[in-house]
């Protein structure tokens, strides 16, 4: 499959749509935005909130990974042209520095994309500051279509 052969069947509509009733509520109550979806990737921002913050005022590194992940599914759903079922297979995540007092912005990127499966990468920062605070690499099990 080309990746983003079909963007256009895939636009923000269907991912603030997918965002609502895909993910967990626990996700949901991350307060995740859409900020970008293309042809190949997403890019998603995270809401500062001290709920989300250890006792030093930096985000969790648990938030973050669950940012990542999220973004990710969007990219590979972009790329696809729709969401289909996937599940996490792995995911490798580097925390290079803090998260504090700033929205974190999620760049997702389909390095590649299959008939089962699909491999990607996530720059993450914090709003302001091109300095990537964490890295990951993800990869996705994609389900088949339930009848």
């Amino acid at each position: 499959m080309t990746l983003g052969a079909t963007i256009a069947t895939f636009d923000k509509a269907a991912a603030e749509e997918m965002l609502t009733g895909v993910f967990a509520r626990w996700i949901q109550d991350l307060d995740l935005s859409i900020e970008r979806l293309e042809a190949n990737g997403a890019v998603l921002r995270m809401p500062f909130s001290e709920k989300l913050c250890r006792d030093n005022g930096v985000v969790c590194g648990q938030a973050l990974m669950s940012l990542a992940d999220t973004a990710m599914v969007f990219a590979v759903s972009a790329a696809a042209g729709a969401y289909k079922p996937m599940t996490t297979v792995d995911q490798t995540m580097h925390f290079l520095r803090p998260a504090a007092n700033a929205d974190v912005l999620a760049e997702a990127r389909v390095v590649r994309l299959g008939r089962t499966m699909a491999f990607g990468s996530v720059t993450l920062t914090s709003d302001g500051d091109e300095r990537p605070v964490a890295l990951a690499q993800i990869a996705y099990a994609i389900l088949p279509e339930s009848k």
